[in-house]
């Protein structure tokens, strides 16, 4: 996971309500056992529609995503966030996320930036006027802002998560900062507790 401190770029405007991660990433794409590629799968039903967002020229390029409220509910699949950080997605403002969805995104390097109803609601319509927007979130001072439209409101980020985006820190790298102390406990470890690890990873 790369480090997070500053997203600078243009957005989507996905003026919809209620989006949940079947809508996101589609069932179908569940049962690929590969990691990568489900960016050709975002919004698939959607985008037949050649009138969808996503397929807009003016669009192209996009890395921050403005979503309606309640976007991400429904299953936990972790596809849904993978599909938006591999199509080029950093962050996703919404005024208010799925729990697993929000969860999921914080440890995948996807910003989850949640702004008052009418904040979203200011941005939304801003781009969906000016595709050329350009959109500032600060993970370190958990800000957002649009300069063109005087627009500036700060969103809520826990400590520990933003110190995750700050230093690139996904689950793994997390439990690395402790490898030392493992490694000592590991060392001292009685051999009739490590001969029990043994016969259970065996059955």
């Amino acid at each position: 996971m790369e480090p997070v401190q500053i997203i600078s770029g243009t957005a989507v405007p996905l003026d919809r309500s209620d989006v949940d991660t079947d809508q996101i990433i589609p069932s179908d794409w569940l049962k690929r056992v590969e990691r990568t590629g489900f960016e050709a799968g975002l919004f698939g039903e959607w985008r037949d529609d050649r009138d969808f967002v996503l397929n807009k020229q003016e669009h192209a390029g996009a890395n921050i995503l403005i979503a309606g409220p309640q976007f991400g509910t429904g299953s936990s699949r972790e596809h849904a966030v993978w599909a938006l950080h591999q199509y080029g997605f950093r962050a996703v403002i919404s005024p208010r996320f799925g729990d697993i969805f929000r969860n999921n995104a914080t440890k995948n390097g996807l910003v989850p930036v949640q702004l008052s109803a009418a904040g979203g609601r200011t941005l939304m319509d801003a781009v969906l006027n000016d595709p050329t927007l350009e959109i500032v979130i600060d993970v370190e001072l958990r800000t957002v802002e649009a300069q063109a439209i005087d627009f500036l409101e700060s969103f809520p980020l826990e400590d520990s998560i933003q110190h995750r985006f700050l230093n690139g820190l996904d689950d793994i790298a997390l439990t690395l900062q402790h490898a030392d102390d493992i490694g000592e406990y590991e060392a001292h470890r009685p051999d009739w507790v490590k001969e029990l690890e043994i016969q259970h990873n065996a059955r």
